[in-house]
């Protein structure tokens, strides 16, 4: 059974750091560009943030130069630094893994392929101004 396992977001005050992390199992870790995008009530799917097996990564633009993705492939884990976090940045986030696709297609086939091939339940973070 494949499983993604974030724990747990958190919450943080605006311009404050948060580091969600996300277990990865049942699955060839090695073989599968990781990451995270987010969905607000009400919005459509946001992808945040990519990283491949090689470590090729791709952020999106509302989060560039705030936010820094890392994976250990030792662990099977992926790693989300949110630092400079804003209000806006208030969402439920959900880790997700699609096998071998680099990281600048995994948000056209999240949001037009039909979506990627593995998904998290989604954690609640949480910025207060």
């Amino acid at each position: 059974e494949v499983q993604l396992q974030a724990p747990g977001g958190g919450l943080a005050q605006a311009g404050g750091s948060l580091r969600p992390s996300c277990q990865v199992s049942g699955l060839s870790f090695d073989d599968f560009t990781v990451g995270w995008f987010r969905q607000k009530p009400g919005k459509v799917r946001e992808g945040i943030s990519w990283i491949s097996s090689d470590s090729t990564t791709l952020l999106g633009q509302d989060v560039k130069g705030r936010f820094t993705i890392s994976r250990d492939n030792a662990k099977n884990v992926v790693y989300l630094q949110m630092d400079s976090l804003k209000v806006e940045d208030t969402s439920v986030y959900y880790c997700a893994a699609n096998r071998g696709l680099r990281p600048d297609r995994m948000n056209v086939k999240l949001l037009f392929g039909g979506g990627l091939d593995y998904r998290g339940q989604g954690t609640l973070v949480t910025v207060s101004s």
